[in-house]
């Protein structure tokens, strides 16, 4: 399994929750620990582009597996969900943010659309009630998104133009 990119080889129970390899053998703690049934979402992560709630998933089913937490995801902050999060300053007591930023990434880079039905799928909890800034923060961050991969896409269909020094060497010299 990878977690965050690098490669890890617990040595744990294999029945041992993904959430407390994460938090005591990785020492990742952004990963929260809310109710260990699956139902809060704190400890959501993404594993292999999905969204899981590794209080859930033993070790034993992660070989080969990669595994991102909210201190991979983006170790400077720059991804556009938690730009968006900042923006549309969702933060209360933060406690559900990182489990609630995963599920919305993973949300958004498997192409779900904005608004209230992708808001409507999430089942990660606020307990403080911030729901209407984490329906605006998951628009924005689409928004974002989506213009990102448009100008990816217009980028891979414009023709690269060969540059050479000796060609601009060239150009530049006083025709006789």
């Amino acid at each position: 399994m990878t977690v965050n990119g690098e490669a890890v080889d617990y040595r744990l129970d294999s029945q041992t929750p993904l959430l407390w390899a994460l938090r005591d053998a990785s020492n990742l703690t952004g990963t929260k620990y809310g109710c260990d049934s699956r139902d809060c979402g704190a400890c959501t992560v993404i594993v292999d582009g999905r969204a899981v709630t590794s209080c859930s998933v033993p070790l034993a089913s992660l070989e080969g597996a990669r595994v991102t937490t909210i201190e991979g995801l983006s170790p400077d902050g720059s991804h556009p969900v938690q730009q968006a999060w900042l923006a549309e300053q969702v933060t209360m007591c933060g406690y559900c943010e990182p489990g609630f930023i995963m599920a919305i990434a993973a949300m958004l880079e498997a192409g779900a659309s904005s608004g209230d039905d992708a808001a409507g799928a999430l089942t990660n909890i606020c307990r403080c009630g911030a729901y209407p800034r984490i329906r605006s923060a998951i628009t924005r961050a689409s928004a974002t998104m989506a213009a990102a991969r448009q100008q990816a896409s217009q980028d891979e269909r414009m023709p690269k133009q060969q540059f050479s020094p000796a060609s601009a060497v060239e150009s530049q010299k006083p025709s006789q």
